[in-house]
């Protein structure tokens, strides 16, 4: 659930044309809609604490006989670790001192990144990233920003988001923003629309509606998209002929952005040119450092959910 599976869920999709074996993940209540697979599985468990109710849930009624099982948990006594035990499964530790919204690049996003068949060594750039004078002056001027945003009652980020294969980085930086900023009555509301599907919905409120957001326009460079059946299009739309998919929405993302800049909103623009391990690698650590440089600022714990866990408690006295 949440940081257990969100980073390695927005690594195999963002890099999945270079993966070759194939993943399911359970990160919901019914993910089988009352259906399990017959089919037997290699399982990867997750929880940091070993005891998450909806894990402790999806075990009990997925995992079958047959499964070969590899948990991934603090080193405590929890009802994961038992459960490991009971099945004679290997226990791969779980750092204490790692929440799991910022665990992508620990043992908990590497471990299925290696997998996956991805070098785990190549998503972990840091330590040169720090030392790169542009990514640092990006960084700083970027939470300097979001800052001047949060003072001008512009609460809301939304990511305009033209990769599709990106859609869960973003819901794994929706939980990183929302879970750790959202603290003592201030905090940033992440919001993801997928484009140009929302160019037909919500872009009419973006561009004329109230005015408390700043916007992330996100879009990666494709070689490989499919083209436009010439003998197909009409004398009307004969600017479509001899393009593919990915210059059509380049166009689009381009058009949007002259016109977010002639109604003066605020926007950043995040182009990808190479998909590969040590981009995306990037990507979460910009977005990591940035989310802790926000809370510092804001004089509020980045590391906490403490609202969260009043939710977890209820539930239990509920069921007890």
């Amino acid at each position: 659930m949440g940081g257990s599976t969100l980073g390695a869920q927005a690594i195999y999709d963002f890099l999945k044309k270079k993966i070759k074996k194939n993943f399911l993940f359970v990160d919901n209540l019914n993910a089988f809609e009352n259906k399990k697979p017959k089919k037997n599985f290699n399982n990867l468990i997750i929880s940091k604490s070993g005891n998450t109710t909806e894990t402790i849930i999806n075990a009990n009624i997925l995992i079958k006989k047959k499964d070969k099982n590899l948990f991934l948990t603090e080193k405590k006594e929890s009802y994961l670790n038992l459960l490991a035990k009971k099945l004679k499964a290997e226990v791969v530790d779980h750092n204490d001192y790692i929440g799991g919204r910022y665990s992508v690049l620990s043992e908990v996003g590497m471990l299925p990144a290696e997998l996956m068949g991805l070098n785990y060594k190549n998503f972990r750039q840091l330590n040169n990233l720090v030392k790169n004078k542009f990514f640092m002056n990006a960084l700083v001027s970027n939470v300097e920003a979001i800052i001047f945003f949060l003072k001008s009652k512009k609460f809301n980020s939304v990511v305009i988001n033209y990769d599709v294969q990106s859609t869960n980085l973003f819901n794994w930086y929706q939980q990183l923003v929302a879970e750790s900023l959202g603290k003592e009555k201030k905090g940033i509301l992440p919001i993801i629309s997928v484009m140009p599907k929302d160019n037909h919905s919500v872009m009419q409120l973006y561009l004329d509606g109230f005015k408390n957001n700043f916007f992330t326009f996100f879009y990666s460079h494709e070689n490989n998209s499919l083209k436009i059946n010439n003998d197909k299009v009409l004398l009307e739309q004969k600017y479509l002929k001899n393009k593919d998919i990915d210059q059509i929405m380049y166009a689009q993302k381009k058009a949007t952005e002259i016109v977010f800049k002639k109604k003066n909103i605020p926007f950043r623009s995040f182009e990808i040119k190479k998909r590969d391990e040590k981009t995306l690698g990037e990507l979460f650590c910009f977005f990591i450092l940035e989310t802790i440089l926000i809370g510092k600022v804001l004089k509020i714990n980045p590391y906490d959910q403490p609202a969260v866990e009043l939710i977890k408690k209820e539930t239990k006295k509920i069921l007890f």
